[in-house]
């Protein structure tokens, strides 16, 4: 018999927390959902890649911009930007920062487990 579960990021399974954001992460019917909420001034390079020792992030993202606006920099030196409704594919190998003075929102739907880890 299958199990109706509801959860929600206010309650998440799992917060990882860095400076100037935290990624929530939630695990149900077996996939594991993660939120991203970075402050203005957040950079990957500067507030994730030292908790990793990566000078670039080398996670797949796959997910979808809730609010903000982001700078994506890829290792070959392409830039796209991320902005509300936006969903995203982001191969390894990339940089990423918040523009403006509003926080950045998503969630992200693949390459959770390995985020800021």
């Amino acid at each position: 018999m299958s199990t109706t579960l509801i959860k929600r990021f206010e309650d998440p399974d799992e917060v990882r927390t860095f400076e100037k954001g935290k990624f929530e992460i939630l695990r149900l019917g077996g996939m594991v959902i993660g939120r991203a909420t970075y402050a203005p001034g957040w950079v990957w390079s500067e507030h994730v890649g030292p908790v990793t020792g990566q000078k670039s992030c080398m996670v797949e993202h796959v997910g979808q911009v809730l609010s903000g606006h982001a700078k994506v920099k890829m290792d070959d030196g392409t830039e796209f930007d991320l902005l509300p409704g936006d969903c995203f594919h982001i191969p390894p190998g990339h940089d990423s920062w918040v523009e403006g003075d509003a926080p950045y929102i998503s969630l992200h739907f693949k390459g959770v487990e390995d985020y800021a880890h």
